[in-house]
Order: structure tokens, then sequence, then C-alpha cells
């Protein structure tokens, strides 16, 4: 003979199993700082929903997610510069995939990756030629991004962003 079954028990392992299951925070945290001639790492667009300053030469940028941010981390010595590197991010929901990024946390989907002097001015170029068009950089499509990532990694001339093609997103995303 089987034990009869409590009507509670279905509940109990919801609740247990809920409970092993961590929990993403709710926003991207982007840490940056500032030390003369050392270290910049700052945000070159993005719109954070909160920001903490830290100290003098630290805050965090907090995201909701699904917005995109761009971060730009320079760091030298007295050498010289040691490291250019630039990331388009978007905050990833609650239970998507996220991919660690040092100084963000939980992690972000990352659009666009460049490393190096060439890469990083090339891609803010861009950025550049983006907000010309009178186009926040925030809304452009991501799929622009990762082929601009693919570009840089092919060494290929980067893709213009146009208004016909912005325009041609926003129509993709209203069907959606």
């Amino acid at each position: 003979m089987t034990a009869p079954v409590s009507p509670l028990a279905p509940a109990v392992r919801q609740i247990s199993l809920q409970a092993r299951v961590p929990q993403r925070p709710a926003r991207m945290r982007v840490s940056l700082a500032f030390v003369e001639d050392r270290v910049n790492v700052w945000l070159r667009f993005g719109q954070p929903t909160a920001e903490i300053m830290l100290d003098r030469w630290r805050r965090v940028a907090m995201f909701m997610p699904g917005t995109v941010c761009c971060r730009v981390k320079w760091i030298g010595n007295i050498y010289g510069t040691v490291l250019w590197q630039l990331l388009v991010m978007q905050a990833p929901t609650p239970f998507e995939d996220a991919q660690r990024v040092a100084g963000v946390l939980p992690g972000a989907r990352i659009l666009l990756c460049a490393d190096g002097e060439m890469q990083v001015k090339a891609v803010l170029a861009a950025i550049d030629a983006i907000e010309v068009l009178g186009i926040n950089p925030c809304i452009v499509a991501a799929t622009y991004w990762r082929m601009v990532g693919n570009r840089l990694a092919a060494r290929q001339p980067l893709p213009v962003y146009t208004a016909e093609r912005h325009a041609a997103h926003l129509a993709r995303e209203a069907l959606q």
C-alpha cells in the first residue's frame, strides 16, 4: 500500500524549487571610474535609471532590462595606453542568458566588442554619424551593432546606419 498524498504536496515542491533558483537582480549595474592618466571608464551612450556615486573616482550606472548602453574603457600607465575597449551591451531580462563582463553585474548581452585604439575610434566615429542623423544610438537595431562587430573582426569597412535602415528597424519592431 502507498501512503496517501497530501493535496499540499505539489505546492510545497514548487516553493522549494523556487527557493533553489537564484534570483537575478532586476537591473544591470555598470561600474564606471576615472583616475586621471590611469583609468577612464565611461558611458558613450545609454540612459541609466539611476547612478550611484561610490566615491570621487567611482560610480555605478543602473539599467533596466532590455536597454542598450555603450561603455568605453581606457587604461594607461606611465608608458602610455595599455587598453582601449568599447562594448555595446544590452541589459538582460531576468530569465535571459547573459555573458560575463568585468564591471557589469549580473552580466550583459554583448552586441559589439571593439578592442584596440583603431577599432574603438572607428566605432566612436560610427556612433557620431548616427547621432548626426538625429537617431539615439540606444534605439539602433541590435543587428546593426552585431554587424559592426563582425566587420571589425573581418577588417572590413563598417556599414553606414541610414535613416531608411532605422525606419525598417522601427517597422519590424512594430510588427513584433
